[in-house]
């Protein structure tokens, strides 16, 4: 058996949303520096909806001072039969 990393969505959202909070970043600036149009993908992330695709994760990574380990959150690794 080979254990598989898994990503707690909603967890990594909450953690998205303390270190924006924690840098003192609006939702408005992180639109604002994706070049969103609207702030619905931001706030996507944070509700654990959706995950940043690794470009939008590099940049937040770097807004927010952090490492990309810094902000995604894994559960207990699932295994599957290889």
């Amino acid at each position: 058996m080979t254990n598989i990393p898994v990503i707690d969505m909603a967890a990594t959202g909450r953690n998205i949303t303390a270190l924006r909070r924690s840098a003192g970043i609006s939702v408005r600036n992180m639109q604002s520096i994706f070049g969103f149009s609207t702030p619905q993908a931001i706030y996507k992330w944070q509700h654990g909806d959706a995950l940043p695709s690794i470009d939008n994760l590099v940049i937040l990574a770097a807004v927010l001072g952090v490492r990309l380990d810094d902000i995604i959150v894994f559960s207990p690794s699932a295994q599957v039969i290889a």
